[in-house]
């Protein structure tokens, strides 16, 4: 019987997917529990519309994304630190500080954890930071520390 997988099923198949499986593993379990449905013509139809729209979704994200970069590339985040002898900071600044700075300054709402920042900004001046914005997509911001 061929079927619609609604869930990931270890081994059998993922969501999406159209599969043969056994009459009664189809009836018994898959269709009684709701993973799957069957495979009709509507049933088909459904689906495929369901990834075009999905699709249309994913471009339209990832194109958000491409203007987001566009946007960070000329802004610099201005942050304040005490520091002391040779421009070294007494502390750090983190990617959640750029983060918040961002988003207080420009209104770019973007989380801490898609700035990729290996160590923390341990000196004075300028750094530039890399941020993954979409699987695709990576830009980057100039972050600017400045004596407090």
């Amino acid at each position: 019987m061929k079927v619609i997988f609604l869930k990931d099923v270890k081994g059998k198949g993922k969501k999406g997917e159209v599969k043969n499986v056994s009459d009664g593993y189809a009836r018994n379990y898959l269709l009684k529990n709701k993973i799957a449905e069957e495979a009709t013509q509507g049933n088909l139809k459904a689906l495929d519309a369901q990834k075009r729209k999905h699709d249309q979704l994913e471009q339209k994200e990832k194109e958000e994304a491409i203007d987001l970069k566009d946007t960070l590339a000329d802004l610099t985040v201005e942050l304040k630190a005490k520091s002391g002898d040779g421009g070294r900071l007494f502390g750090s600044i983190t990617s959640k500080q750029i983060a918040e700075a961002l988003e207080k300054e420009y209104g770019h709402k973007i989380d801490k954890r898609k700035i990729e920042l290996d160590q923390p900004i341990r000196a004075l001046g300028y750094t530039t930071v890399p941020v993954k914005l979409h699987p695709e997509v990576s830009g980057s911001i100039k972050v600017h520390v400045a004596e407090k």
